[in-house]
């Protein structure tokens, strides 16, 4: 008996036979199933078992996998091996106190970006808490940049060596503060600026003796840090 063909379905005699793709053809009905140019066993390219030309050749991006009894059941079988390995993976580690992580080129990458994150911070912190160590007590700033400011300005250290004091009699000059001083002996007073000194005499080069109106105490005072008024 003569087998169908596989495009007319009628029956295929041997003179005219051609057998391709688990199909017996015409000659005449070997032909791409887009555009019907004729075929022969050189040229044709198959594709679920129907023959295509070069041209129409279906271009396919992805299988799609039908969900047959078979499929399911090695998807089930993949799964319940994943889970096994997974179980006696968890097993051989159980109470090490670490987890097993590969190591890939992402994680590599990770974890170098997450070094250097580190790094900066440690230094961010590291220059704040620099800042903060070397900084001077609030209350005591201003004093310190004032007595810097002015002994940089009239290259006179307050500190410098001063004659005994001799108190003076009553009835000097009037003097008046250019700059805050602070007094950094005993036998010193203190000035801020715009302060008024009373019955001031001068005792050597430098140095002068009177009263602070404001805050009526007696003492030592640079010569170079008032003006007579």
């Amino acid at each position: 008996m003569n087998p169908p063909c596989g495009r007319c379905n009628k029956p295929v005699y041997p003179t005219e036979k051609i057998n391709c793709l688990d199909k017996y053809w015409h000659k005449g009905c070997f032909s791409c199933e887009v555009c019907k140019m004729a075929l022969s066993m050189n040229n044709y390219k198959g594709f679920e078992k129907k023959p295509y030309c070069t041209m129409h050749y279906p271009k396919t991006s992805f299988t799609i996998v039908t969900d047959t009894p078979e499929n399911l059941r090695l998807k089930q079988q993949t799964l319940l091996n994943s889970q096994a390995l997974y179980k006696e993976d968890f097993e051989k580690n159980k109470g090490k106190g670490f987890s097993v992580v590969v190591d890939t080129p992402e994680m590599q990458r990770l974890k170098k970006t997450q070094d250097q994150i580190s790094n900066i911070k440690y230094h961010e912190e590291f220059e704040k808490s620099k800042i903060r160590s070397d900084a001077p007590p609030p209350e005591n700033r201003q004093e310190q940049e004032l007595q810097a400011s002015n002994s940089e300005r009239f290259n006179q250290p307050a500190e410098q060596m001063r004659p005994a004091v001799v108190s003076p009699p009553s009835g000097g000059k009037r003097y008046q503060a250019l700059y805050s001083y602070v007094a950094a002996e005993a036998d010193e007073v203190s000035l801020q600026e715009g302060d008024l000194v009373l019955d001031v005499e001068p005792i050597d080069e430098g140095w002068m003796f009177g009263c602070n109106q404001r805050t009526g105490k007696r003492g030592m005072l640079p010569a170079n840090y008032v003006r007579p008024i």
